[in-house]
């Protein structure tokens, strides 16, 4: 089985699919000392979920029905792995990162790189979008003036947009990306070709090396594991508003929450944290610290300090009963590049090489349901270990953030 990348025929939706808030960064390190780009570049994301989130990321059937049971929902780790380079393989690309055994994958996995092929989906050409999107955010009692944004799916489709919405990916500094449109030869960890998980007791500490065809050969040692889970409470407040409270989690560099909720008859409501009207984009991906400080300075995250916000009464008023809330803790990063940069910023630097380890915990609830500490307090850890027994479903891949968003609620798919 290969992992392949879908490519949808054309459609007259195809212009509701491009009201995204999704934004693809630069693949070029921003450093004057260097001289020229790397000939890899290689992305590896660590992350902690706990409560709904490890559902969702594979405790699968068996942890839902531990939360339903009140037995809890432990936590579970997941890691994402990217390989680009700007060479062409020598033969069929091939890579793989071998990890230490504390991981518990097994001595490698294999990096696959996509294929691209066509669609099998349909497109529905007389389908016309329904609903609204009501948009609140700011931690407080009450919601801020001007709020809610409505955004009607039947205008977007007409190409008309809600004046003033800002665009968080704007506000990010520009860090390098891997992606598969941006590398001469790809690969990437989950896949199709392995059937191998992290359990909670999975570990990234010990040396790291990725080799492959179509690169040179990255090796660094890793002193910082996966981060701890979040752990907290959504609790009533007064006037109808949420009380979200939630641990110091170590080495956070920024916390971001949002709420959700989807109603009967198409409308749709989205709170964010942010104090400002800033939406989407890469604040649902993993951040490096010096983007979570500028963000934390545009009042778009919450500094590492802070350990509770409130939803207002009007966002728990329109969401109605299934509002679905999910925080996020930033974690540190980990460079490593060959050669290394010289001391000197006079010395030209051209690296083969350059790596990057970035950390996350997120965890998600139902607002009006059981708490964020409940759902992970109790029950056994059955995550599936190197052997791979009881893999998590596959599942489609949708768009992130509110372009995502839109092209669910429009009929669009994944």
């Amino acid at each position: 089985m290969s992992t392949s990348l879908h490519l949808r025929s054309a459609a007259p939706r195809a212009a509701l699919l491009s009201f995204s808030f999704s934004f693809v960064l630069l693949a070029t390190p921003g450093a004057s000392q260097q001289a020229g780009g790397p000939i890899a570049r290689y992305a590896m994301d660590a992350g902690t979920m706990s409560g709904m989130a490890a559902m969702a990321g594979g405790g699968g059937m068996g942890g839902a029905m531990s939360m339903m049971m009140g037995g809890g929902n432990q936590p579970i780790h997941e890691l994402v792995l990217r390989l680009g380079s700007t060479q062409a393989a020598s033969g069929s690309p091939a890579a793989e990162h071998y990890m230490p055994a504390g991981a518990r994958l097994g001595a490698s996995v294999p990096l696959v790189t996509p294929k691209v092929t066509p669609s099998d989906e349909p497109a529905l050409p007389g389908e016309k979008p329904k609903g609204r999107l009501l948009i609140y955010w700011g931690c407080g009692a009450t919601a801020g003036p001007n709020q809610p944004v409505v955004i009607d799916f039947a205008k977007v489709a007409r190409g008309q947009f809600p004046p003033g919405l800002y665009m968080t990916g704007a506000a990010i500094p520009q860090e390098w990306q891997v992606r598969f449109t941006n590398s001469k030869t790809y690969g990437e960890w989950p896949n199709g070709q392995t059937r191998k998980t992290l359990s909670g007791n999975s570990s990234l500490i010990g040396d790291h090396r990725i080799a492959g065809n179509y690169s040179p050969e990255i090796k660094f040692a890793l002193n910082q594991d996966f981060m701890p889970p979040i752990t907290g409470r959504a609790s009533p407040a007064a006037g109808g508003a949420t009380q979200l409270s939630w641990n110091a989690v170590p080495n956070a560099t920024g916390y971001y929450a949002w709420v959700f909720a989807a109603k009967q008859g198409g409308d749709m409501v989205w709170w964010a944290s942010s104090a400002s009207q800033a939406f989407g984009g890469p604040v649902w991906d993993w951040l490096s610290p010096g983007a979570v400080r500028k963000l934390i300075g545009d009042k778009i995250v919450m500094p590492p300090s802070q350990t509770s916000c409130t939803v207002p009464s009007q966002v728990v008023q329109s969401g109605g009963e299934m509002l679905m809330g999910s925080l996020y803790a930033y974690g540190p990063e980990a460079n490593f590049a060959y050669p290394p940069r010289p001391a000197d910023p006079k010395i030209a630097w051209k690296p083969e090489w350059i790596a990057r380890v970035r950390y996350r915990s997120n965890t998600m609830w139902m607002l009006n349901g059981p708490d964020m500490g409940s759902m992970m307090s109790q029950g056994s850890d059955d995550s599936a270990d190197a052997s791979g027994d009881n893999p998590p479903p596959k599942k489609k891949k949708c768009k992130g953030g509110l372009g995502g968003m839109l092209a669910g609620a429009m009929g669009a798919g994944c």
